[in-house]
């Protein structure tokens, strides 16, 4: 099975600071919630790109869930993606945050690179000590920022070193 390159929205690819010019603002209604994002469009080519490198799949590990397709994917050219379920936050038990035990259970014996703004050392933790899972990177994206060039060279390093490069 292909690895997985998991996707968070805030903070990943809707920065939460002061976006710079090749962002795009978007206003968003879920559930008569208006929100306001600030996309790249950059971000999905170069995202697909990556996926088509490493030979990876993307997916969305967002509380976006299923909306990350209709309202992120068709403005950044991203097909939709399969999404990792999501449920109620049952609190922490070493620290790591809600989403990483249900990250865990989705992707199996899978290897995975997971683009978060909320991922750190406890997160990691977890998830060394998970039974079943194979071998992943966590990248934390600061979140005023958002994804960078070097946080997908870092993935695409990584998925490299671990033999799962198609091409340079």
């Amino acid at each position: 099975m292909k690895p997985l390159l998991l996707l968070d929205v805030d903070g990943v690819l809707n920065p939460t600071g002061r976006p710079t010019p090749d962002f795009r603002r978007y206003r968003c209604t879920i559930d008569s919630h208006v929100y306001t994002v600030h996309l790249n469009p950059r971000h999905g080519p170069r995202l697909m790109e990556l996926a088509l490198r490493t030979g990876t799949e993307l997916a969305w590990a967002t509380t976006w869930e299923q909306n990350a397709n209709e309202w992120i994917s068709p403005r950044l050219g991203l097909p939709p993606l399969p999404v990792v379920p999501l449920g109620p936050d049952l609190g922490s038990e070493h620290g790591e945050m809600f989403k990483t035990r249900y990250v865990a259970d989705y992707v199996g014996g899978r290897r995975f690179v997971w683009f978060d703004d909320q991922v750190y050392k406890e997160d990691e933790e977890y998830l060394r000590a998970y039974q079943g899972l194979d071998d992943f990177l966590l990248v934390h994206v600061p979140p005023a920022r958002g994804l960078t060039s070097e946080h997908l060279a870092q993935a695409r390093e990584w998925l490299t070193l671990t033999g799962f490069s198609q091409g340079s």
